[in-house]
């Protein structure tokens, strides 16, 4: 008996399904490309796109028709404008952050007011109590610098605080209570002679040594609490005057004290 032929109707495969599935497809890449923009958890932005999806499956049509966005009816008013309009909280955002800027440079601006007011007052002192030629003030980036101006601190090789120095302490720490407080830092440093001894193997921590000694001193002669301070050696490498003489090299053995600002006043000083 002949096989029967199938007929071309009965060959024919029903690819219908390959609609739905690509317009699933389509759906599924919008959501992840839509998901890799948001660059952090957005629940105004999250609602944005439920309401669209929601609505995209429920009606069963594309994510785009015609070229034109489709919208689902109950959408808040508010949602609607920021979808047809593409905007969000970024420019909010973007406002928020212009006013941290400004909040930054209106602190600046202050506490290089407070430090400039601080010095002003220390310089009276100074001046009052016949310190001129012995304490100096400068205000730079990093603070105001309290300096000693001669040789009253160290001996040639020594940590030891002289007495003349011990009176100078005292006096910086009745400039060191302020309101509100500052961090300290005691700033030692060395003439350009070479530490190779018993007590200190290079200028370093000579200079180190030097910076602790003041600081013990400074919390001695003050009530302030030892969290507010600390010390940096640097040896023989920033000298106030060139080691081309022993009057100089005395200057250069010394210690300095800067108080630190509470907020970066870095753009407010012209040095």
């Amino acid at each position: 008996m002949p096989k029967r032929k199938k007929s071309k109707k009965e060959e024919k495969i029903d690819d219908s399904w390959l609609l739905p599935y690509a317009d699933m497809l389509t759906l599924l890449l919008a959501l992840f490309i839509v998901l890799f923009a948001m660059s952090e958890v957005d629940a105004r932005k999250f609602e944005r796109l439920a309401y669209v999806f929601k609505s995209e499956f429920m009606s069963g049509s594309g994510v785009i028709d015609d070229g034109e966005t489709i919208i689902p009816e109950e959408t808040p008013a508010d949602l609607v404008e920021d979808l047809e309009t593409g905007k969000d909280k970024d420019a909010t955002e973007e406002g928020e952050n212009k006013e941290t800027d400004l909040d930054s440079t209106e602190k600046s601006a202050q506490e290089y007011e407070k430090l400039l007011a601080m010095q002003t007052e220390i310089e009276a002192y100074i001046s009052l109590n016949s310190l001129t030629d012995i304490l100096g003030t400068q205000l730079t980036s990093e603070g105001l610098l309290i300096t000693i101006r001669t040789d009253i601190t160290f001996d040639s090789g020594s940590a030891k605080v002289k007495e003349t120095g011990r009176e100078i302490a005292k006096e910086i720490a009745n400039l060191l209570v302020t309101e509100p407080l500052h961090e300290i830092v005691v700033n030692g440093h060395a003439d350009d002679r070479p530490m190779h001894n018993q007590e200190f193997a290079s200028n370093w921590e000579l200079s180190s040594m030097r910076a602790i000694q003041f600081l013990y001193l400074l919390l001695d002669y003050s009530d302030l609490d030892p969290k507010w301070f600390s010390a940096r050696g640097y040896g023989e490498f920033q000298p106030t005057v060139p080691n081309t003489s022993e009057e100089n090299r005395a200057i250069n053995r010394r210690v300095e004290v800067l108080i630190l600002p509470n907020h970066d006043i870095d753009g407010e000083v012209k040095e």
